[in-house]
C-alpha cells in the first residue's frame, strides 16, 4: 500500500486553555513510510516525526501507539522530549457520545475517495494534566473531542469547524464542507452534526444539505427546513501539516482557539445564536 494516511484528532479543553494532539501514520508515493505526532495550541504547534516501525494500531479506531505515546478512546499517555518541545502527561477520558451512525452515511462506500471522516465522540470528560513546554494543562471535568482521516490526501479546498463552546454540557458542533472529487466528478460535500441539549442534528450533502454562500470565513448551509451559519472572525492561525498522496508536505493553517459565530435556524425561528472565543477552524478556501 502506498498514497495513504491515517490520523486522529485529540481536542482537549478546559475553561481557559485548548491543546489538540494529532497522532498518524503516512506512506507516499515512493512506499516511504513515517509516523508522527503534531501538537497544536493556541499559540504554537509542533510537529514531531517517528520512525515507522515505532506506530503501532488497531484497525481505524482511535487506538494507536507512536514510540512512548499511547492514544485511545479511553485517554493519552504523552511522553516527547526533543529539542524544541517537551510534552508530558496522562489524560482519562469518559462519557464519550459517539454518533448514532456514520458521519459518513452512504458514502462510507464508495471507494477511491480521496479522505474518509470520522467522529469518534462528539463530547467526553476529561480529566489529567499536560505539560506542554513547561505550561501546564489542568483538566478537571473537562472537555474533548475525538475525529479522525484517512485515505490519500486531505481535500484541495475545505473548510472545518468545531466548537464545545457550552462549557461542561453535551452540547458540541462539527462541520465539514469541503470539494469532493470522484473520478472525473467534481462536488461540494457537507458533513455536520450538531447537538444541542440533548437533540441531535445531522447536516449532510447525502441528507439533502447545500452550501449556498462560502467565503470570506463565511459558511451557510441549507437542509430542509434547518439553515447553519458559521463564520470565522478573528483568526489563531499556526502551522500543521496535510497529507498530499500520504506525504505530509502540505501546510495548513489551524485556528484551534478562535471567535467564531454560529446560529442554527429551523424554519426561520432561532435555535441558537451566538460568539465564542473557543472555537477551532480550519478555513482552506479562497478568501
Amino acid at each position: 500500500m502506498n498514497k495513504y494516511f491515517k490520523g486522529w484528532y485529540f481536542k482537549i479543553q478546559n475553561e481557559h486553555q485548548t491543546a489538540a494532539l494529532i497522532p498518524a501514520m503516512h506512506i507516499d508515493g515512493d512506499s516511504q513510510k513515517s509516523c508522527s505526532i503534531q501538537i497544536i495550541t493556541k499559540n504554537s504547534s509542533w510537529s514531531i516525526l517517528f520512525p515507522y516501525d515505532h506506530f503501532k494500531c488497531i484497525g481505524n479506531r482511535p487506538k494507536a501507539k507512536i514510540g512512548e505515546n499511547i492514544f485511545s478512546e479511553k485517554g493519552i499517555s504523552l511522553n516527547i522530549q526533543t529539542e524544541i518541545i517537551s510534552a508530558n502527561g496522562v489524560l482519562k477520558f469518559e462519557d464519550l457520545t459517539p454518533l448514532s451512525y456514520d458521519i459518513m452515511g452512504p458514502f462510507k462506500y464508495i471507494p477511491f475517495m480521496e479522505c474518509r471522516h470520522s467522529i469518534f465522540s462528539m463530547t467526553h470528560k476529561v480529566n489529567g494534566y499536560l505539560y506542554i513546554n513547561d505550561e501546564k494543562y489542568l483538566f478537571k471535568n473537562d472537555v474533548g473531542y475525538i475525529e479522525g482521516d484517512r485515505g490519500r490526501s486531505f481535500p484541495k479546498s475545505y473548510a472545518w469547524t468545531q466548537c464545545n463552546f457550552f462549557y461542561k454540557t453535551q452540547n458540541s458542533i462539527m462541520l465539514s464542507v469541503a470539494e469532493i472529487p470522484i473520478g472525473a466528478i467534481e462536488f461540494t460535500g457537507i458533513i455536520g452534526e450538531i447537538l444541542w441539549h440533548g437533540k441531535s442534528y445531522r447536516i449532510a450533502t447525502y441528507l439533502g444539505a447545500r452550501a449556498i454562500e462560502i467565503g470570506n470565513g463565511m459558511l451557510v448551509v441549507k437542509q430542509g427546513r434547518l439553515t447553519f451559519t458559521s463564520k470565522l472572525i478573528k483568526k489563531q492561525d499556526k502551522l500543521l501539516y496535510a497529507p498530499v498522496c500520504g506525504n505530509m508536505k502540505r501546510t495548513i493553517r489551524e485556528s484551534l482557539s478562535c471567535t467564531a459565530y454560529y446560529q442554527l435556524e429551523e424554519n426561520g425561528e432561532k435555535i441558537f445564536e451566538f460568539i465564542t472565543d473557543s472555537a477551532s477552524f480550519e478555513y482552506e478556501y479562497d478568501t
